[in-house]
């Protein structure tokens, strides 16, 4: 087994834009919630060995590494492919005979490193079309059913993907070694500071247990207006 590599340093933004137009408009700060979610989904990844990375968590397979691969492939088909500027990165997973789900796992063939280095090139061509692109610009997405968009509104699609699978992914990496937080150097939850030292989450924890043991086994009722 290998440790996974680090986390690529350029996705990292320093501040956010203020959203005025002297700051790049609305597109850059879409941009840059767009490269803190890539950030933060590589942080989560760091430290862990290549078998951890690639354990199935969930029934349906999911697993941290098969989620970096899935949607860095995602991003970059909606940034590059659909405004008619290919990418030129072969994503044969996507192929019509592959089978379901080939995009959310990585094959034994494919390392840890080599799904880094997607993430890395899917991440600089995205980047490119991106900058290249105005918000207004029209695009089209082939598998939607109206595909017509624009390029702010694929902006707004992938920073809310990005954050839906960092809530799997949080989850993910707290489970295989207890490791939790936002994004570095910000872990976003209580700390000794505000009096939840180590010991404090396990009282918590079995206190939220306990509730849980005591409550009703029924679904609740639906609420009548």
């Amino acid at each position: 087994m290998t440790d996974a590599p680090p986390p690529s340093p350029t996705d990292a933004p320093s501040a956010p834009p203020t959203g005025a137009e002297a700051d790049g408009g609305s597109k850059a700060v879409l941009h840059w919630y767009l490269k803190s979610a890539r950030r933060n989904l590589r942080w989560k990844l760091e430290g862990l060995t290549e078998r951890q990375l690639r354990t199935p968590m969930t029934p349906t397979g999911t697993n941290l590494l098969g989620v970096l691969k899935h949607v860095c492939s995602v991003e970059v088909e909606y940034f590059t492919d659909c405004f008619g500027l290919p990418s030129g990165i072969e994503m044969p997973w996507f192929d019509d005979d592959c089978e379901p789900n080939a995009d959310m796992y990585a094959t034994a063939e494919e390392s840890v490193e080599w799904v880094f280095a997607l993430a890395d090139r899917c991440a600089a061509a995205s980047d490119a079309a991106i900058d290249r692109l105005d918000l207004a610009a029209v695009g089209t997405v082939p598998w939607w059913t109206n595909g017509t968009v624009t390029l702010g509104r694929l902006l707004v699609h992938m920073v809310a993907e990005y954050q839906r699978h960092l809530g799997h992914v949080d989850i993910l990496r707290e489970l295989l070694d207890g490791a939790a937080g936002l994004a570095p150097g910000n872990s976003n939850l209580p700390g000794e500071v505000d009096g939840a030292p180590e010991v404090w989450w396990a009282g918590y924890h079995e206190r939220l247990r306990q509730i849980a043991a005591d409550a009703p086994d029924t679904l609740p009722k639906t609420p009548t207006t």
